[in-house]
């Protein structure tokens, strides 16, 4: 028999061992007929599951959230803020602590607006105290201004890395706005400096929400590795199924010349010799 129909048969033989069911292909039904007529066990057809990688099914799904207290972002120009590189006097201290005062009296009074003008003088007098945009900031959260309370608290924070004051005001600014691991990570500082019964509410609101992102997110990063290893595991089979395709090309003239030299010249050795790998490896029994 020819060398070269020897080697195509070879390489059948390696096709298989990459996968099996190839015998079940309907180019080789006449060899699967072959070998069923002398009582050879064929496997079975081996079920597969369908390799789903549609991206619309991994499209996060809505979190129950509680989002009561959400408000609007606000979006008004930012109010005056202190020039860090000024020089403060001690007079500018002292004045810059009586407007404090007086806004701490329109606090009391319930009078936001007039509380925000006297603290931002005190904010323009001593721009190096973060006491005063943590205060100013306070106020403006009270207003239902969010973002305006977060650039103070920025501001207080980057003056004072340990304003107790800034972090809470932060985090209660950042949970109106619906930033509720923001706003967790805030408060457990805020919590950490300087704990209080506000803080510790504001927590047990934002706390449950921020879980629930959490856990969907890891959720989420485990559809998605998922779906990576199913795009893997199809482009594994597309590849096997690529050589096994080019195989059976190359065997599609060689295989049908083989056999009938078998059945016309009788050689039954030789068919011996290279049938008993393929059976082996298919786990045939001849």
């Amino acid at each position: 028999m020819e060398s070269g129909k020897i080697g195509e048969l070879r390489q059948l033989i390696e096709a298989c061992k990459s996968n099996p069911s190839l015998i079940h292909d309907p180019s080789l039904s006449f060899f699967k007929s072959y070998l069923l007529s002398l009582g050879a066990r064929i496997p079975p057809h081996p079920k597969t599951e369908p390799v789903d990688v549609d991206v619309d099914d991994m499209v996060e799904s809505d979190i129950d959230l509680d989002d009561s207290d959400l408000v609007e972002p606000d979006n008004d120009p930012p109010h005056k803020m202190g020039d860090p590189s000024a020089q403060v006097t001690p007079d500018m201290i002292d004045a810059a602590q009586l407007a404090k005062s007086r806004a701490l009296d329109y606090i009391s009074q319930n009078k936001l607006d007039q509380a925000v003008d006297q603290l931002t003088e005190a904010i323009l007098l001593n721009p190096h105290s973060a006491i005063h945009y943590a205060t100013r900031a306070s106020v403006l959260l009270k207003l239902k201004k969010p973002n305006a309370a977060i650039r103070d608290a920025d501001t207080a924070l980057k003056i004072n890395q340990d304003s107790a004051k800034g972090y809470k005001v932060r985090g209660m600014a950042r949970a109106m706005l619906g930033l509720w691991e923001e706003a967790a990570s805030d408060l457990h500082v805020a919590s950490e400096l300087d704990y209080d019964e506000d803080i510790g509410m504001a927590l047990k609101k934002v706390e449950p929400n921020a879980r629930k992102i959490q856990d969907h997110r890891r959720k989420y990063e485990r559809l998605q590795k998922h779906k990576e290893e199913k795009r893997t595991e199809l482009k594994r089979r597309q590849e096997a199924d690529a050589q096994v395709q080019e195989a059976l090309s190359a065997l599609k003239d060689g295989m049908s010349l083989y056999f009938h030299l078998l059945y016309v010249i009788k050689i039954p050795k030789i068919f011996c010799s290279l049938v008993w790998p393929l059976s082996s490896i298919l786990y045939l029994r001849l």
